[in-house]
């Protein structure tokens, strides 16, 4: 690609040394700028518009600067070829200083080569491929946003609807291939995959990409991501729904190449997108902005009178901001020197293409200016604009509705803050404004269907000892396998709860040659042999078995358990003994006691025993001591005796207990080993 460039530039060099004059030199009071457009499409002639505006806006707010500047416009005819020799023509016959544009990235690629050559600063409001880097190019500066800079806010999009698939649509080119890495890069950080790259060529006809659409709709995946010219976007939604892929349980998802250019779509397109989602640059309304607005429209209209109605973009208050970014730094380098290119001494390449005297300043310059533009923040110190806020937008009937914005401070979120703080959001679906899906449905799709032509997994079962776990058998009508049992159920669960469709067959384990003599190892062996892809039952997970297939986590117990001895922690504690029984059973048996021995007290003290009487400490004692010990040769009546009989089984009962207990110093615990 490289070398072709240069034998094109070569070719380019030649033809025009024939033409080429001498180093040609301005008037005092004008500054020459070079213009290159596509002027045959409707949106050069829409950003033409804007630069002729911004000028004369420009020196109306500022009739005394001096020198000022002057546009040479050329027509690029959508060709790079055409852009480069249109490029040539104004570094060597009108000695431009700046060149802005083209409007693709091809054509910026094949300029900003030259500019390096030139040392012109060559500045572009609508090539927005991340291919064209800086570092490789140091004098190409991009007046809007590179294409990378919202793979985050797609990624984060896609991410809160909790769709895991993706297939990109982008066309064949390098505004179509730039983006690419960085979108992979982006799902790949939230786990997205991309089963499919779907690319088509801008030559594509109508039957092509209906070809294509059709491939598309053999797979899986539902959910896909355009990223094309406008033009080409048309005719893809166009085909798409004549072959029934926007209705319902289909997401459509637009870059914000066509989402900023949504408003100048026609209507029959629009009605076709319904239901699409997409990301765009969020434009801050102004007052400035409304009355341009409205004069662009009227200009518009007398500058291209046969043309339809369009409305104005994010791309053409860009073109409009970069030519008040160049007139001012041209007022701010004060350039005095009529003398504007140095000429080779000795003609290379046989042309006699020289450097501007100016560009390294007027670079700087402009890299160093920023205010307050139409189109919000204008700062291109990093060599390009840096998004800060996208917004997320649903095409509804023949226009859109606006469901949320993104920045990379707050990710997504149902409107913006302002400077106000606020937490960052979950960045599920909830922190957006409901979505007209297409089919006009209100429900999310799932992003995913079953595939027409997709091979099944096929399962291995088998019949268990114990028919809880599963049980197979053969369909007497359909003749299929079929299988039940926990093992079964926990692997229906499984494909149940996976964000796409997995398609699959039980196949029984002995209906095929599998030589076997049909025990678990034999069983487990076929995943090895390939002949089942996964195998599923109350299979035990062994040493042998898993040298030769890879097991899931167990999800039962096996039962097997094995008791060791554990040492305590409690063993010095000088009230271990209590910890046998609970506190309310403590209390029960001190309230028995208790009650024991006022019974035993009032049934002697009736019958006059002598063993009772005397003080009252005397009296508490020989009763406690009825009480602990059962003396039944001391009490005299019967009742008494009846009454320490029950009282020493309930005490005996207690020791054996506790003995039962073990309040020692050794206990035990037991290890299970889940085995399935």
């Amino acid at each position: 690609m490289e070398r072709a460039s240069q034998i094109t530039f070569f070719l380019l060099l030649i033809i025009h040394s024939g033409i080429a004059q001498n180093a040609t030199t301005s008037g005092a009071d004008e500054f020459p700028v070079g213009v290159i457009l596509n002027l045959e499409s409707l949106r050069g002639k829409m950003a033409r518009t804007s630069i002729l505006m911004a000028l004369e806006d420009f020196y109306t707010a500022h009739r005394n600067y001096s020198p000022k500047v002057v546009l040479h416009i050329r027509d690029s005819k959508s060709n790079s070829i055409e852009a480069a020799s249109a490029a040539l023509d104004l570094l060597e016959n009108y000695s431009v200083q700046v060149i802005i544009g083209p409007q693709t990235s091809s054509q910026a690629a094949f300029v900003s080569d030259l500019g390096n050559k030139s040392q012109v600063p060559v500045i572009s409001f609508t090539a927005t491929s991340p291919s064209l880097y800086s570092g490789s190019l140091p004098y190409f500066v991009r007046a809007t946003l590179s294409d990378s800079t919202q793979v985050n806010s797609i990624a984060s999009l896609i991410k809160a609807y909790g769709w895991r698939q993706v297939v990109p649509i982008y066309e064949e080119t390098d505004y179509g291939r730039g983006v690419i890495p960085h979108l992979i890069d982006a799902l790949q950080e939230i786990d997205v995959r991309v089963p499919y790259r779907s690319v088509i060529p801008l030559s594509a006809t109508t039957e092509q990409i209906t070809k294509e659409l059709y491939k598309l709709l053999t797979m899986q995946t539902r959910v896909f991501l355009v990223h094309m010219s406008p033009d080409l976007a048309s005719i893809l939604f166009t085909m798409a729904k004549e072959v029934g892929m926007m209705k319902k349980g289909f997401v459509w998802i637009m870059t914000d190449g066509l989402t900023n250019v949504i408003d100048s779509t026609n209507p029959s397109v629009m009605e076709a997108m319904n239901g699409v989602l997409g990301v765009k640059f969020y434009t801050p309304k102004s007052e400035e902005l409304d009355n341009f607005t409205i004069r662009w429209n009227r200009r518009l209209q007398i500058d291209n009178p046969n043309d339809p109605p369009l409305k104005l973009s994010i791309f053409e208050l860009w073109g409009y901001d970069t030519i008040w970014a160049v007139a001012q730094a041209v007022e701010n380098l004060g350039i005095k020197n009529k003398t504007s290119f140095q000429k080779p001494a000795v003609a290379r390449n046989m042309t006699s293409l020289g450097t501007s005297v100016y560009g390294p300043d007027l670079l700087k310059t402009i890299l160093q200016y920023k205010f307050r533009g139409l189109s919000g923040h204008f700062d291109l110190s990093g060599r390009q604009l840096q998004a800060s806020t996208f917004q997320i937008i649903n095409v509804v009937d023949k226009g859109w509705k606006e469901i949320g914005f993104w920045t990379a401070e707050n990710g997504i979120s149902r409107r913006l803050y302002h400077g106000e703080s606020m937490t960052r959001h979950s960045g599920l679906a909830s922190d957006l404004n409901p979505v007209i899906w297409p089919g006009k449905s209100t429900e999310v799709p799932r992003g995913w269907e079953a595939a027409v032509n997709r091979k099944k997994l096929r399962v291995g079962v088998h019949v268990s000892v114990y028919p809880q776990f599963m049980t197979s058998g053969k369909d007497p009508i359909t003749g299929a396998t079929k299988a039940e049992g926990l093992s079964i159920d926990v692997f229906e669960e499984a494909v149940k709860r996976l964000p796409y469709a997995l398609p699959y067959e039980y196949v029984a384990f002995g209906t095929t040659n599998d030589t076997s003599t049909g025990g678990y190892d034999d069983f487990v062996y076929q995943v090895y042999l390939k002949k089942y892809d996964i195998a599923i039952g109350d299979i035990t997970i062994s040493e042998n078995r898993m040298s030769y297939v890879d097991f899931t986590l167990p999800y039962t117990e096996s039962g097997v358990a094995m008791v060791v001895p554990a040492k305590s922690s409690r063993t010095n504690n000088t009230w271990i003994f209590v910890e046998p029984l609970s506190r309310d059973l403590w209390l029960g048996s001190i309230i028995l006691l208790f009650y024991t021995w006022v019974v035993l007290w009032l049934l002697e003290f009736l019958g006059n025993n002598t063993n009772i009487l005397g003080e009252v400490p005397r009296k508490l004692g020989i009763m406690t001591f009825f009480s602990l010990f059962g003396d039944k040769d001391r009490v005299e009546r019967l009742l008494s005796r009846i009454v320490l009989i029950v009282w020493r089984g309930l005490c005996r009962m207690h020791s054996w207990f506790l003995r039962r207990e073990n309040i020692g110093t050794t206990q035990f615990r037991r290890i299970e080993d889940q085995d399935l």
